[in-house]
Protein backbone atom coordinates (compact mmCIF):
# COMPACT_ATOMS: atom_id res chain seq x y z
CA UNK A 1 0.00 0.00 0.00
CA UNK A 2 1.73 3.43 -1.24
CA UNK A 3 2.40 5.98 1.89
CA UNK A 4 -0.77 8.55 2.64
CA UNK A 5 1.60 11.50 3.68
CA UNK A 6 0.03 14.82 5.47
CA UNK A 7 0.61 17.40 2.72
CA UNK A 8 0.58 21.46 3.74
CA UNK A 9 0.07 23.71 0.64
CA UNK A 10 1.33 26.85 1.28
CA UNK A 11 -1.12 29.98 0.36
CA UNK A 12 0.83 32.70 -0.32
CA UNK A 13 -1.75 35.62 0.06
CA UNK A 14 0.60 38.38 -0.72
CA UNK A 15 1.84 37.32 -4.49
CA UNK A 16 -1.05 35.33 -5.13
CA UNK A 17 1.77 32.45 -6.43
CA UNK A 18 2.45 28.93 -5.39
CA UNK A 19 5.80 27.71 -5.29
CA UNK A 20 6.96 26.25 -8.57
CA UNK A 21 6.84 21.99 -8.79
CA UNK A 22 7.86 19.68 -11.05
CA UNK A 23 5.85 16.99 -12.31
CA UNK A 24 6.86 14.73 -10.27
CA UNK A 25 5.79 16.99 -7.40
CA UNK A 26 2.22 17.82 -5.80
CA UNK A 27 2.57 20.11 -3.34
CA UNK A 28 5.44 18.90 -0.45
CA UNK A 29 4.23 15.01 -1.82
CA UNK A 30 7.08 13.56 -3.97
CA UNK A 31 7.39 10.48 -6.44
CA UNK A 32 10.00 9.11 -8.35
CA UNK A 33 9.74 7.30 -11.15
CA UNK A 34 7.30 3.62 -11.19
CA UNK A 35 6.09 5.38 -7.76
CA UNK A 36 2.33 6.57 -6.38
CA UNK A 37 1.85 8.38 -3.21
CA UNK A 38 -1.65 10.13 -1.30
CA UNK A 39 -1.98 12.70 1.05
CA UNK A 40 -3.59 16.33 1.54
CA UNK A 41 -3.39 19.74 -0.33
CA UNK A 42 -4.10 21.32 3.28
CA UNK A 43 -5.64 25.06 2.67
CA UNK A 44 -4.96 26.54 6.13
CA UNK A 45 -7.37 28.29 7.94
CA UNK A 46 -8.08 31.81 8.50
CA UNK A 47 -11.82 33.74 9.48
CA UNK A 48 -12.97 29.47 8.68
CA UNK A 49 -11.96 25.58 9.11
CA UNK A 50 -9.65 25.31 6.04
CA UNK A 51 -9.60 22.19 3.98
CA UNK A 52 -7.75 19.10 3.03
CA UNK A 53 -7.84 18.51 -0.70
CA UNK A 54 -7.24 14.46 -0.88
CA UNK A 55 -5.08 14.17 -3.94
CA UNK A 56 -2.72 11.37 -5.75
CA UNK A 57 0.60 11.37 -7.59
CA UNK A 58 1.25 8.71 -9.75
CA UNK A 59 4.57 8.67 -11.40
CA UNK A 60 4.60 6.29 -14.12
CA UNK A 61 8.27 3.94 -14.80
CA UNK A 62 8.10 5.65 -18.56
CA UNK A 63 7.83 9.35 -19.65
CA UNK A 64 4.36 10.90 -21.19
CA UNK A 65 1.94 13.42 -20.34
CA UNK A 66 0.44 14.72 -17.34
CA UNK A 67 -3.37 13.77 -17.29
CA UNK A 68 -5.01 16.05 -14.23
CA UNK A 69 -8.12 14.23 -13.24
CA UNK A 70 -10.59 16.27 -11.09
CA UNK A 71 -13.34 14.79 -8.87
CA UNK A 72 -15.99 16.17 -6.47
CA UNK A 73 -15.59 19.67 -7.42
CA UNK A 74 -19.48 19.95 -6.31
CA UNK A 75 -19.54 17.86 -3.26
CA UNK A 76 -22.66 16.12 -3.91
CA UNK A 77 -21.91 14.41 -7.33
CA UNK A 78 -20.26 11.27 -6.50
CA UNK A 79 -19.76 8.60 -9.05
CA UNK A 80 -16.52 10.81 -10.24
CA UNK A 81 -15.30 10.10 -6.92
CA UNK A 82 -15.40 6.74 -6.46
CA UNK A 83 -13.96 6.28 -10.33
CA UNK A 84 -10.86 8.09 -9.21
CA UNK A 85 -11.05 6.08 -5.99
CA UNK A 86 -10.87 2.82 -7.87
CA UNK A 87 -8.04 4.06 -10.13
CA UNK A 88 -5.86 5.26 -7.72
CA UNK A 89 -6.04 1.38 -6.24
CA UNK A 90 -5.96 -0.50 -9.63
CA UNK A 91 -3.37 1.39 -11.19
CA UNK A 92 0.02 0.12 -11.22
CA UNK A 93 2.87 2.62 -12.14
CA UNK A 94 5.19 0.50 -13.63
CA UNK A 95 2.85 -0.12 -16.46
CA UNK A 96 1.91 4.14 -17.00
CA UNK A 97 3.44 5.74 -19.16
CA UNK A 98 3.62 9.44 -17.32
CA UNK A 99 1.97 11.27 -14.20
CA UNK A 100 -1.41 11.16 -12.73
CA UNK A 101 -2.70 14.56 -11.00
CA UNK A 102 -5.53 13.10 -8.98
CA UNK A 103 -7.97 15.38 -6.98
CA UNK A 104 -10.40 12.93 -5.35
CA UNK A 105 -12.79 15.18 -3.80
CA UNK A 106 -12.20 18.75 -4.68
CA UNK A 107 -14.67 20.37 -2.12
CA UNK A 108 -14.34 18.87 1.37
CA UNK A 109 -17.02 21.20 2.53
CA UNK A 110 -19.81 20.34 0.18
CA UNK A 111 -19.02 16.64 0.21
CA UNK A 112 -18.99 16.62 4.10
CA UNK A 113 -21.69 18.95 4.53
CA UNK A 114 -24.08 17.07 1.67
CA UNK A 115 -24.34 19.89 -0.19
CA UNK A 116 -25.30 20.72 -3.52
CA UNK A 117 -23.71 22.94 -5.82
CA UNK A 118 -22.56 25.08 -3.14
CA UNK A 119 -20.69 25.21 -0.49
CA UNK A 120 -21.59 25.44 3.01
CA UNK A 121 -18.24 27.04 4.04
CA UNK A 122 -18.76 30.42 1.96
CA UNK A 123 -21.92 29.83 0.26
CA UNK A 124 -20.32 30.10 -3.24
CA UNK A 125 -20.17 27.66 -6.49
CA UNK A 126 -16.40 26.23 -6.42
CA UNK A 127 -17.02 26.30 -10.11
CA UNK A 128 -18.06 29.33 -10.56
CA UNK A 129 -14.78 31.39 -8.53
CA UNK A 130 -11.06 29.61 -10.74
CA UNK A 131 -8.92 30.25 -10.55
CA UNK A 132 -9.21 31.24 -6.98
CA UNK A 133 -7.52 34.04 -4.54
CA UNK A 134 -4.98 33.11 -1.81
CA UNK A 135 -6.62 35.32 0.47
CA UNK A 136 -10.22 34.84 -0.10
CA UNK A 137 -13.28 32.90 1.12
CA UNK A 138 -12.65 29.02 1.62
CA UNK A 139 -14.06 27.75 -1.77
CA UNK A 140 -11.68 30.93 -3.87
CA UNK A 141 -8.50 29.58 -1.60
CA UNK A 142 -9.60 25.97 -2.77
CA UNK A 143 -9.42 26.84 -6.15
CA UNK A 144 -6.58 28.81 -5.95
CA UNK A 145 -5.06 25.42 -4.30
CA UNK A 146 -6.18 23.16 -7.07
CA UNK A 147 -4.92 26.00 -9.93
CA UNK A 148 -1.32 26.49 -8.67
CA UNK A 149 -0.72 22.76 -7.69
CA UNK A 150 -2.68 20.53 -9.97
CA UNK A 151 -4.18 22.35 -13.32
CA UNK A 152 -0.97 24.43 -13.76
CA UNK A 153 1.31 21.52 -13.80
CA UNK A 154 -1.01 19.53 -16.55
CA UNK A 155 -0.98 18.69 -19.75
CA UNK A 156 -4.71 17.68 -20.17
CA UNK A 157 -7.33 17.69 -17.84
CA UNK A 158 -10.60 16.17 -17.21
CA UNK A 159 -13.75 17.75 -14.68
CA UNK A 160 -15.41 15.18 -13.74
CA UNK A 161 -18.88 15.77 -12.53
CA UNK A 162 -22.47 14.06 -12.53
CA UNK A 163 -26.18 14.78 -12.01
CA UNK A 164 -25.73 17.16 -8.76
CA UNK A 165 -28.35 15.66 -5.86
CA UNK A 166 -31.47 17.57 -7.58
CA UNK A 167 -30.54 16.76 -11.24
CA UNK A 168 -31.83 13.62 -13.15
CA UNK A 169 -29.30 13.77 -15.94
CA UNK A 170 -28.18 11.63 -19.15
CA UNK A 171 -24.47 10.99 -19.30
CA UNK A 172 -22.39 13.64 -21.64
CA UNK A 173 -19.44 15.50 -22.36
CA UNK A 174 -19.33 18.98 -22.58
CA UNK A 175 -16.52 19.85 -25.47
CA UNK A 176 -14.95 22.95 -25.49
CA UNK A 177 -14.37 25.17 -29.24
CA UNK A 178 -12.63 28.19 -28.52
CA UNK A 179 -11.25 28.92 -32.32
CA UNK A 180 -7.44 27.85 -31.16
CA UNK A 181 -6.81 24.84 -33.65
CA UNK A 182 -4.48 23.48 -31.22
CA UNK A 183 -6.72 23.20 -28.33
CA UNK A 184 -9.79 22.46 -30.64
CA UNK A 185 -8.44 19.32 -31.86
CA UNK A 186 -6.82 18.08 -28.73
CA UNK A 187 -10.41 18.63 -26.84
CA UNK A 188 -12.23 16.85 -29.66
CA UNK A 189 -9.57 13.69 -29.14
CA UNK A 190 -10.42 13.92 -25.66
CA UNK A 191 -13.91 14.09 -26.02
CA UNK A 192 -14.32 11.32 -28.68
CA UNK A 193 -11.76 8.75 -26.81
CA UNK A 194 -13.48 9.20 -23.26
CA UNK A 195 -16.68 7.04 -25.29
CA UNK A 196 -19.60 8.88 -23.79
CA UNK A 197 -22.58 8.90 -26.63
CA UNK A 198 -23.91 12.65 -26.43
CA UNK A 199 -21.40 15.08 -26.77
CA UNK A 200 -22.33 18.78 -26.09
CA UNK A 201 -20.32 21.09 -28.44
CA UNK A 202 -19.66 24.21 -25.74
CA UNK A 203 -18.68 27.12 -28.14
CA UNK A 204 -17.11 29.40 -25.62
CA UNK A 205 -14.11 32.25 -25.85
CA UNK A 206 -11.02 31.57 -23.51
CA UNK A 207 -11.53 33.75 -20.67
CA UNK A 208 -8.74 35.89 -19.27
CA UNK A 209 -6.43 33.72 -17.33
CA UNK A 210 -7.54 35.49 -13.73
CA UNK A 211 -11.51 35.62 -14.18
CA UNK A 212 -11.62 31.88 -15.59
CA UNK A 213 -14.71 30.56 -13.10
CA UNK A 214 -15.26 27.05 -14.24
CA UNK A 215 -11.97 24.11 -14.18
CA UNK A 216 -12.04 23.13 -17.73
CA UNK A 217 -11.80 27.05 -18.71
CA UNK A 218 -8.69 27.28 -16.02
CA UNK A 219 -6.99 24.73 -17.75
CA UNK A 220 -7.45 26.17 -21.56
CA UNK A 221 -6.92 29.58 -20.32
CA UNK A 222 -3.39 28.08 -20.02
CA UNK A 223 -2.96 26.43 -23.42
CA UNK A 224 -4.35 22.74 -21.50
CA UNK A 225 -6.98 20.93 -23.39
CA UNK A 226 -9.96 20.50 -21.01
CA UNK A 227 -13.25 18.35 -21.16
CA UNK A 228 -15.87 18.50 -18.52
CA UNK A 229 -17.98 15.01 -18.11
CA UNK A 230 -21.41 14.53 -16.72
CA UNK A 231 -22.05 10.76 -15.78
CA UNK A 232 -24.66 9.98 -12.86
CA UNK A 233 -27.60 11.84 -11.67
CA UNK A 234 -29.82 12.53 -8.30
CA UNK A 235 -26.84 12.21 -5.99
CA UNK A 236 -26.45 8.33 -6.63
CA UNK A 237 -23.46 6.44 -6.81
CA UNK A 238 -24.73 3.93 -8.93
CA UNK A 239 -22.54 1.05 -10.38
CA UNK A 240 -23.16 2.00 -13.64
CA UNK A 241 -22.43 5.77 -13.64
CA UNK A 242 -19.32 5.05 -11.42
CA UNK A 243 -18.29 2.56 -14.39
CA UNK A 244 -18.95 4.66 -17.04
CA UNK A 245 -16.59 7.65 -15.54
CA UNK A 246 -13.67 4.96 -14.75
CA UNK A 247 -14.00 3.58 -18.34
CA UNK A 248 -13.95 6.90 -19.64
CA UNK A 249 -10.70 7.54 -17.97
CA UNK A 250 -8.88 4.74 -18.43
CA UNK A 251 -9.89 5.08 -22.59
CA UNK A 252 -8.81 8.57 -22.26
CA UNK A 253 -5.14 7.12 -21.08
CA UNK A 254 -5.05 5.04 -24.17
CA UNK A 255 -5.48 7.33 -26.14
CA UNK A 256 -3.13 9.64 -24.48
CA UNK A 257 -0.88 6.54 -24.65
CA UNK A 258 -0.32 6.19 -21.07
CA UNK A 259 -1.48 3.04 -21.18
CA UNK A 260 -0.87 -0.37 -23.76
CA UNK A 261 -3.32 -0.88 -25.86
CA UNK A 262 -6.39 1.29 -28.00
CA UNK A 263 -9.10 3.62 -26.44
CA UNK A 264 -12.67 2.51 -27.42
CA UNK A 265 -14.68 5.39 -28.53
CA UNK A 266 -18.44 5.28 -29.06
CA UNK A 267 -19.31 4.39 -32.55
CA UNK A 268 -22.74 6.47 -31.97
CA UNK A 269 -21.95 9.58 -30.47
CA UNK A 270 -24.93 12.03 -31.22
CA UNK A 271 -23.43 15.71 -31.24
CA UNK A 272 -25.54 18.34 -29.69
CA UNK A 273 -25.35 21.84 -29.89
CA UNK A 274 -26.46 25.62 -28.41
CA UNK A 275 -27.91 24.22 -25.06
CA UNK A 276 -30.06 26.38 -23.10
CA UNK A 277 -30.24 25.99 -19.43
CA UNK A 278 -34.03 26.69 -18.43
CA UNK A 279 -34.57 28.47 -15.08
CA UNK A 280 -38.09 28.57 -12.79
CA UNK A 281 -39.82 31.34 -13.25
CA UNK A 282 -41.16 31.78 -9.33
CA UNK A 283 -40.57 29.78 -5.98
CA UNK A 284 -42.75 26.95 -5.72
CA UNK A 285 -43.01 23.16 -6.30
CA UNK A 286 -41.81 21.50 -9.88
CA UNK A 287 -43.16 18.66 -11.50
CA UNK A 288 -41.27 17.13 -14.04
CA UNK A 289 -43.62 15.90 -17.32
CA UNK A 290 -39.87 14.72 -19.23
CA UNK A 291 -37.36 12.67 -18.22
CA UNK A 292 -33.68 13.23 -19.24
CA UNK A 293 -32.98 11.96 -22.57
CA UNK A 294 -36.08 12.72 -24.00
CA UNK A 295 -36.69 14.33 -27.57
CA UNK A 296 -38.75 17.51 -27.04
CA UNK A 297 -40.69 19.82 -29.40
CA UNK A 298 -40.19 23.31 -29.47
CA UNK A 299 -42.46 24.54 -27.50
CA UNK A 300 -43.29 21.14 -25.36
CA UNK A 301 -43.42 21.34 -21.68
CA UNK A 302 -40.80 20.16 -19.05
CA UNK A 303 -42.99 20.48 -16.07
CA UNK A 304 -45.51 21.76 -14.21
CA UNK A 305 -45.15 24.89 -11.58
CA UNK A 306 -47.66 25.01 -8.09
CA UNK A 307 -47.61 26.79 -5.13
CA UNK A 308 -46.98 25.15 -1.45
CA UNK A 309 -51.25 24.32 -1.54
CA UNK A 310 -51.12 22.70 -4.72
CA UNK A 311 -52.34 24.83 -6.79
CA UNK A 312 -51.06 25.13 -10.70
CA UNK A 313 -49.33 28.38 -11.32
CA UNK A 314 -47.42 27.87 -14.16
CA UNK A 315 -45.03 25.75 -16.75
CA UNK A 316 -41.54 25.83 -17.99
CA UNK A 317 -41.34 24.89 -21.63
CA UNK A 318 -38.50 23.62 -24.26
CA UNK A 319 -37.41 26.77 -26.13
CA UNK A 320 -36.37 24.86 -29.10
CA UNK A 321 -36.62 20.93 -30.63
CA UNK A 322 -34.09 19.09 -28.79
CA UNK A 323 -32.78 16.62 -26.32
CA UNK A 324 -33.01 16.88 -22.49
CA UNK A 325 -29.89 16.89 -20.72
CA UNK A 326 -31.19 17.25 -17.54
CA UNK A 327 -34.09 18.20 -15.81
CA UNK A 328 -34.74 18.69 -11.90
CA UNK A 329 -36.00 15.56 -10.25
CA UNK A 330 -37.17 16.45 -6.89
CA UNK A 331 -39.65 18.98 -6.03
CA UNK A 332 -38.00 22.64 -4.77
CA UNK A 333 -37.95 25.26 -7.13
CA UNK A 334 -36.32 28.82 -6.84
CA UNK A 335 -37.44 31.89 -9.11
CA UNK A 336 -34.18 32.10 -11.46
CA UNK A 337 -32.37 28.63 -10.50
CA UNK A 338 -32.36 26.03 -13.47
CA UNK A 339 -34.92 23.16 -13.86
CA UNK A 340 -33.58 21.73 -17.11
CA UNK A 341 -31.45 21.74 -19.53
CA UNK A 342 -31.82 21.89 -23.39
CA UNK A 343 -29.27 20.60 -26.60
CA UNK A 344 -30.46 20.77 -30.22
CA UNK A 345 -29.46 18.03 -32.49
CA UNK A 346 -26.51 19.29 -34.66
CA UNK A 347 -27.50 18.60 -38.44
CA UNK A 348 -23.53 17.63 -38.67
CA UNK A 349 -20.81 17.05 -36.44
CA UNK A 350 -18.30 19.64 -36.06
CA UNK A 351 -16.08 19.86 -38.57
CA UNK A 352 -12.26 18.85 -37.58
CA UNK A 353 -9.83 21.78 -36.62
CA UNK A 354 -6.92 22.37 -39.07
Amino acid sequence: MSPVLPVVLAVLAISGTAQAAEVSQLGPLRAGSGEAVSGYLEVPALNDAGARIPVSLVRGASDGPVLALIAGTHGYEYPGITALQRLRQSIDPQKLRGTLLLVHIANPPSFYGRTTHTSPADGKNLNRVFPGRADGTLSERIAYAITTEVIAKADFLVDLHAGDGNEALRPYIYMPVTGDARLDAATRGMALAFGLDHIVIDATRIAPPDATQFVDMTALARGIPAITTETGQLGLNDEHHVALAERGVRNLMHHLGMLEGAAAPNPGVVWLTDYQVITSPVTGVFRATVRDGYAVAEGGVLGELYDAFGARVGEVRAPFAGIVNYVVGTPPAVEGQPLAMVSRIAAAPPPSPQ
